[in-house]
């Protein structure tokens, strides 16, 4: 699993809040077209179906734990296409230390693969945080 941290000057809840709100995912998941919620577990989306540019579409199964404000998912349906991963948000002074993990599926290729870069990904979650925009991949 490719792993990748950032600091973010904002607080910790906000980007939990953020970072787990599915109307929001397309302002900077690189790529992503549409995010639908297929079904929700206490309130938070537990399964969510993915669809990216061209023709890339997956489902991925959600687990939170509130309280280390961490997210987990894996795929559900196009597991060799699909992600799994983790994002954890700590707080840090002035902020919030941000670790965002992903292992890929095998059937990805060249430019799924380059979707699935974990480090774009978190420099635009960043972004999306400060108010910056959010450059086109």
């Amino acid at each position: 699993m490719d792993t990748v941290t950032a600091f973010v000057p904002r607080d910790a809840d906000a980007c939990w809040r953020v970072f787990t709100d599915v109307a929001q995912l397309t302002s900077w998941v690189p790529g992503l077209r549409q995010a639908q919620i297929l079904t929700k577990e206490r309130g938070m989306p537990a399964e969510i179906h993915f669809e990216f540019a061209g023709a890339l579409a997956y489902t991925l199964v959600y687990s939170y734990d509130k309280d280390r404000r961490e997210v987990r998912w894996h795929p559900k349906l196009g597991k060799r296409e699909g992600v799994s991963g983790f994002a954890r948000f700590e707080p840090a002074e002035g902020g919030t230390r941000i670790t965002y993990g992903l292992e890929q599926g095998d059937a990805r290729g060249d430019a799924e693969r380059a979707l699935g870069d974990p480090r774009p990904a978190l420099d635009a979650f960043a972004s999306r945080m400060l108010g910056e925009p959010v450059a086109a991949p």
